[in-house]
């Protein structure tokens, strides 16, 4: 099983890399507020997970760099996914906005928040 889905995650890396979306195009102000927005949130993944790629690509079309965190090899990352979510699932969107502190985790809804903040 496990053999399975480490070749099932190289064939998602791969058909990601090659029909990779394109992302928007704004103009140096727009796109400088739109990293601006982009520091308060960090994403949980793993990098061959199916939903974390949904994602990724998401934010490749939206042309916003959030800091991705591995949850899977880097033990601080997992352990703050841990203690502030409350469970280690991928992904998760963590979103820190007046002091506080939100963590979404389907892809489906993290998906559409980025689509609503970034379009």
């Amino acid at each position: 099983m496990k053999v399975i889905r480490i070749v099932l995650g190289k064939i998602i890396l791969v058909l990601n890399f090659v029909f990779t979306p394109r992302g928007v195009k704004r103009s140096s102000e727009a796109q400088q507020q739109a990293n601006e927005k982009a520091k308060a949130l960090s994403l949980y993944q793993f990098e061959a997970c199916p939903f974390c790629v949904k994602v990724r690509r998401e934010m490749k079309r939206q042309s916003v760099n959030i800091e991705l965190k591995d949850a899977k090899n880097d033990s601080i990352a997992r352990e703050q996914l841990l203690e502030g979510g409350g469970r280690v699932k991928v992904p998760c969107l963590k979103i820190e906005k007046d002091g506080q502190v939100e963590w979404m985790y389907e892809s489906s809804d993290i998906v559409t928040y980025l689509q609503k903040e970034f379009a």
